[in-house]
C-alpha cells in the first residue's frame, strides 16, 4: 500500500510534495483540516466531514480552494491512484480487523503563500492537499483491554483565543499535551479548561458511564465537534441508552463505572484505566462493548472482534 499526497491537484509520492515555506498554514497554522478513514475503501461520514471543513473556513474567513464535490473527487482520485501502486497491505497480525487494509487520509486547505506577515489580505492563493496512506488505528488489544489516560497539565484553550468549532492547524498545545501522555505511559491526553472541568483528549472526544447513563463534555465547553462524537451519541440513542451532555469533572471519570474515547482512527476505545487507577472494574464495560458493536454494524465489517464479551 502506498502513501500519496495530491497538491492543488497533482498527485506525487510524498518526497516530491512541495508546499511553499511561505505558506501561511506552515507559518501561523492558518489552514484547516480534516481526517478522514475508509471502510471498504469507502469514506466514512465524508458529507459531515467535508460540511464541518466548510465551516471551519467559514469561521476563520478562509476562502476554499475546492468546493465539497471536487474534494471529495481528488479524495477519490488519491484513494484510487494509491490503491494500484500499492499492492497487498502489510501483514500485521496485532491489527484490529476492521483497520486491515484500510486508509487513512488528511485534508488540509491553508490561507495560501504570500509576504510575511499576520495579515491574512497578504495571503495569494490557498493550497489545497490530500494526503493519503495505509491506516494504523489502534491495536486488536486496545479494545479488548482498554488503554490508560492521563488528565495532563497542559490546558485547553479557552474560546476566546480560538474557535472551538473551527478544526484548525493550530495545535501546539495538543502536542504538548501528547509529549507528556507519553511521558507517563499512556495513549491518550486529556485536557482540563482553566476551572478544572474536563473537555476533551488530544484528539479525540471523552464519554463517561455514571449510574448507566451516558456522559460527556457539551460543545459549550469549547469543545470540537467531533464526527465520531456525534456517531456515538445518535447510536447511543437509538440503542436506549440515556445521554447526558454536560460537565464533566476529573472525579466523575474516577468514580465512573465505564469510560472511553472516540474519535475517527480509533471508532471507540474503552478506557480501563485513568492515571494508575482502574476504571470501574479495570476492563471494557457492558455499555462501551454494546456501543461498539453497533458503531462496528455501522461502519460494516467484523463486529465485536477483538472485544471482550
Amino acid at each position: 500500500m502506498a502513501t500519496l499526497v495530491n497538491v492543488d491537484g497533482a498527485i506525487v509520492p510524498p518526497a516530491e510534495a512541495r508546499v511553499s515555506v511561505f505558506d501561511r498554514g506552515f507559518l501561523y497554522g492558518d489552514s484547516v483540516y480534516e481526517v478522514i478513514r475508509t471502510y471498504g475503501g469507502a469514506p466514512f461520514e465524508l458529507d459531515h466531514h467535508l460540511a464541518r471543513l466548510a465551516h471551519s473556513a467559514e469561521r476563520i474567513g478562509l476562502a476554499l480552494p475546492w468546493d465539497a464535490d471536487r474534494t471529495a473527487r481528488e479524495l477519490g482520485r488519491t484513494l484510487d491512484a494509491a490503491r494500484a501502486a500499492g499492492g497487498d497491505p502489510p501483514s500485521d497480525p496485532g491489527a484490529a480487523p476492521w483497520n486491515v487494509g484500510e486508509w487513512y487520509a488528511r485534508v488540509v486547505m491553508t490561507r495560501g503563500a504570500g509576504e510575511i506577515g499576520l495579515d491574512p489580505a497578504l495571503a495569494v492563493d490557498p493550497t489545497a492537499v490530500v494526503i493519503v496512506q495505509p491506516l494504523q488505528g489502534p491495536p486488536a488489544r486496545a479494545y479488548a483491554d482498554g488503554v490508560k489516560v492521563v488528565v495532563v497539565g497542559v490546558r485547553h484553550e479557552a474560546p476566546a483565543v480560538v474557535d472551538p468549532s473551527a478544526k484548525t492547524g493550530a495545535h501546539l498545545n495538543h502536542v504538548l499535551a501528547v509529549r507528556e501522555a507519553r511521558a507517563r505511559g499512556a495513549h491518550e491526553a486529556l485536557l482540563l479548561d482553566d476551572r478544572g472541568f474536563v473537555t476533551e483528549g488530544s484528539s479525540s472526544n471523552v464519554f463517561a458511564v455514571l449510574g448507566g447513563r451516558l456522559r460527556t463534555p457539551p460543545l459549550a465547553a469549547g469543545i470540537l465537534e467531533g464526527v465520531t462524537r456525534g456517531v456515538v451519541l445518535r447510536i447511543a440513542r437509538a440503542e436506549g441508552v440515556a445521554v447526558d451532555e454536560t460537565s464533566v469533572r476529573p472525579e466523575d471519570l474516577e468514580r465512573a463505572e465505564e469510560v472511553f474515547i472516540t474519535s475517527t482512527m480509533r471508532e471507540i476505545v474503552p478506557v480501563t484505566r485513568l492515571g494508575e487507577r482502574a476504571v470501574g472494574a479495570g476492563r471494557p464495560g457492558p455499555v462501551t462493548e454494546r456501543l461498539h458493536r453497533a458503531f462496528r454494524r455501522l461502519a460494516g465489517g467484523a463486529v465485536g472482534v477483538g472485544v471482550r464479551r
